[in-house]
Formats: C-alpha cells, sequence, structure tokens
C-alpha cells in the first residue's frame, strides 16, 4: 500500500497513454485542445437503472474514447456536485468517455420517508451495475470497457456494484469514500481497485486502510497530502484526476502492447 504519492501532471500521464499526442495533433488540425471540441457526443440522459426506474445521467463521449467511466456521489445529486464535474471534464480530456450519474430519482432525495435509501448501498450498487448494463448496451459505448468513480457513499456502491456484478466493470476508484459501507462484499470484488484518501483526513484514512484490507482484488492506496475529506483545492482535484483516469486508461483500454505485457506478466510463474 503505497503512501504519498507525488503528482506528475496531466500532461505527463497524458504522453505515457497517447492522448496528449492526439489532442496536440487536433490542435494543429484547427480542432482546439478543449474536451467540447474533441467530444462527438454529449447529451443528458435518463438512465433505466433496471425495469421500472430512470436516474437522471450526463454523458459524454469524446472521440476514439478508450473505455467509459460511470461518476456517482451516492445519496446526493451527482449532477450538482462542481467536483464531480471537474473531475468529468478531465477524464474527458484524458479519451475517456463519462456517465455523470444520479444514484436516487428526484422524488426519492426529496423525500424525507426515504432516507433509508440514502445509504442502501446494495440499492445504490444495483442502479449502478445498471448504468454500466446499459452502456455496454447502448451502440455509442457498447464496445467499451466501463470502471466505476465513486465519491462518499457512491464509493460503497461502485464497490458494492463490483462485487454483485463482476461481469460489468473492469477498474473502480473510491475518491475519499466510504468503501466500508461495501463491508463483507468487499473480498468479492474482483476488479482492479484504486483508494484515494486526503492525509489530512484522519476518519477517512482509517476507514480506506480497513477497506484495503479487506479488498483481494488487485488494488492500490494513494493518499493525496493535505487534502481533506472534500478535496476543496483545484489542485487536489486535478491530482485525483490523474490518478484516478491512469488507473482507468491502464485497466480499460490502455495501448494494446502495455496489455499484452500486463497479460503476460500475469501469466508468469
Amino acid at each position: 500500500m503505497p503512501g504519498p504519492r507525488s503528482r506528475t501532471g496531466l500532461k505527463a500521464v497524458g504522453q505515457d497513454h497517447g492522448w496528449e499526442d492526439a489532442r496536440e495533433s487536433q490542435a494543429r488540425r484547427g480542432g482546439g485542445g478543449s474536451t467540447t471540441a474533441r467530444t462527438h457526443l454529449e447529451r443528458e440522459v435518463m438512465v433505466p437503472v433496471d425495469d421500472s426506474v430512470l436516474v437522471r445521467g450526463r454523458l459524454a463521449v469524446p472521440s476514439g474514447a478508450r473505455g467509459m467511466v460511470v461518476l456517482a456521489r451516492g445519496s446526493d445529486s451527482s449532477l450538482e456536485s462542481p467536483r464531480l464535474a471537474q473531475t468529468s471534464r478531465l477524464f474527458q480530456a484524458m479519451g475517456l468517455g463519462t456517465l455523470l450519474m444520479d444514484l436516487l430519482t428526484r422524488e426519492e432525495m426529496e423525500e424525507r420517508r426515504t432516507r433509508q435509501l440514502r445509504f442502501n448501498v446494495g440499492l445504490l450498487g444495483m442502479r449502478m451495475a445498471g448504468a454500466a448494463r446499459w452502456l455496454h448496451r447502448e451502440s455509442p459505448t457498447s464496445g467499451l470497457r466501463v470502471g466505476y468513480f465513486g465519491a462518499h457513499t457512491g464509493a460503497g456502491a461502485a464497490l458494492s456494484a463490483a462485487a454483485f456484478r463482476p461481469d460489468q466493470v473492469d477498474a473502480v476508484v473510491s475518491r475519499g469514500g466510504r468503501p466500508d459501507l461495501a463491508g463483507a462484499v468487499l473480498p468479492k470484488v474482483q476488479a482492479p481497485t484504486l483508494l484515494l484518501v486526503g492525509g489530512a483526513d484522519t476518519l477517512g484514512l482509517d476507514i480506506n486502510r480497513r477497506a484495503y484490507e479487506a479488498l483481494r482484488a488487485a488494488k492500490r492506496m494513494d493518499i493525496i497530502p493535505g487534502a481533506t475529506h472534500h478535496f476543496q483545492e483545484d489542485s487536489e482535484l486535478e491530482e485525483v484526476a490523474e490518478l484516478a483516469g491512469e488507473w482507468f486508461l491502464q485497466h480499460l483500454g490502455g495501448p494494446q502492447e502495455a496489455l499484452e505485457e500486463g497479460a503476460e506478466e500475469a501469466s508468469a510463474p
């Protein structure tokens, strides 16, 4: 379990995985380097997470997307979270598609009597898995691998979804979240999992260390020096996006030679 990791910068990560060259090449052609210019699909969607429930989402798929990331904050609205929106844009700049989604309907979030739903991680996890199933079926994203990015209770939901439906997900990242809410199912998670936690978040460090010990999948825990539970600084969010994006690019669709090298290493005695 590594401790604090120094930042290499988004440009350095882009050079490692090839998307920085693609962005600069597009800029030379006159397409600009902005996320909007590179996105061929971006729209508000209603995601069918089961037979009878639709939740709000915001889908963005860059040209030549290397994978899809489902982002959720958990019990509160993900679409109204400026931090998750910024993280989504940074992922898109890396060549990753994003689905920023709410895990509860508007009515469920508004009704006090449904408060118990906000910490029903099993239910929230099944809805996250339902979103991944929808992405696998939709024509713009059907050929792309899917990862989960969870914040707050969304971290527990992401890990719960990965445990219950391992066929739907290829990587998980928890940002300053509550991975412990996945509880007894943590050892069942098969997807490679990255835990990101603030160095100034004393309670979060303890929670994430215990969750890390319970995980049996390929795993890593990175500590962001000085960051609190909320990751309020832009530089902290950029570092989160850098580390998470690198993890997703590695496990969702890195360069073919890198994938082959990883397969050879896994099969080596």
